[in-house]
């Protein structure tokens, strides 16, 4: 079956993704996914899709979520979250992945960040779905650029448009900006709990409190967000492991596979800048 990674257990499960060549900061995704359950993970841009059959559970910001067929699931940047099945043939959806600089400059509007991560809507499902579905089949710049508006307007009422206000600049931004800084390199709890002086064991507890992840997964999902941007501009998965602070090739495959459903080397096949 196209797009099923070797690493999928069961047949039925499959992940497509496309870059648009035209619209830089752009990813399309396509998935069918019974069995699979990812890890946590992040896209380091705005996710908006629907899903199309079936129902997906997934944890986000602290709490679990289920999200039937004709619902829309909006997720914001750098916020890690998971994925399985909610019924027993697993779930069918679309997702489009927006960076925020792109979706800042195509509209003008600053401080986009939606509140709800699911919604059922099945009129709004069904335009977000079509759109996708045409742009993904779409090579006319001209057509996807309308397109693109036309799906940015279907989702923009259930945006926020007003800057969200951390609790005090919080100084566990801090920590994160600093695996951002520091993900190619071996890194240490006591490392971490160094930047907001704290003991390893109070600062692994209120990292998780904040971000309802530990330290190690949130490194793991932005080395690999690091490692997809590589493998688009063409990078041999051995030295993307490499350049990532990953042990080797193989430790990518698993890892990257985990997370998003596919191995690396089918990722560039599908979305590789030529």
């Amino acid at each position: 079956m196209q797009g099923v990674p070797e690493q999928f257990s069961d047949e039925r499960d499959s992940a497509r993704f496309r870059h648009l060549a035209q619209l830089p900061g752009v990813e399309l995704y396509h998935a069918h996914i019974s069995r699979y359950a990812f890890e946590p993970h992040t896209h380091e841009a705005f996710g908006i899709g629907t899903i199309e059959a079936g129902a997906e559970r997934f944890r986000y910001r602290g709490a679990q979520h289920v999200a039937p067929a004709r619902s829309v699931v909006t997720m914001n940047p750098d916020e890690l979250h998971t994925g399985e099945a909610a019924a027993d043939d697993g779930w069918r959806y679309r997702m489009i992945y927006l960076e925020p600089d792109l979706l800042e400059q195509v509209t003008g509007i600053r401080h986009w960040w939606f509140a709800d991560a699911t919604r059922y809507d099945p009129l709004r499902s069904r335009q977000i779905c079509t759109l996708i579905h045409s742009l993904w089949h779409s090579d006319d710049p001209l057509a996807q650029q309308g397109l693109l508006l036309d799906l940015i307007d279907t989702f923009r009422p259930l945006a926020r448009h007003a800057p969200v206000l951390a609790e005090g600049a919080h100084r566990f931004e801090r920590v994160r900006d600093y695996l951002h800084d520091n993900y190619m390199h071996s890194l240490t709890l006591d490392e971490l709990a160094q930047v907001v002086s704290l003991s390893p064991y109070h600062f692994q507890r209120q990292f998780k409190a904040h971000f309802h992840v530990t330290p190690h997964q949130m490194l793991m999902a932005i080395r690999l967000w690091r490692a997809k941007d590589f493998l688009t501009h063409g990078m041999p998965a051995a030295e993307v492991a490499a350049v990532t602070g990953l042990t080797d090739q193989s430790h990518l495959t698993r890892a990257f596979t985990r997370r998003y459903g596919i191995t690396p080397v089918r990722y560039q096949k599908q979305v590789a800048r030529r």
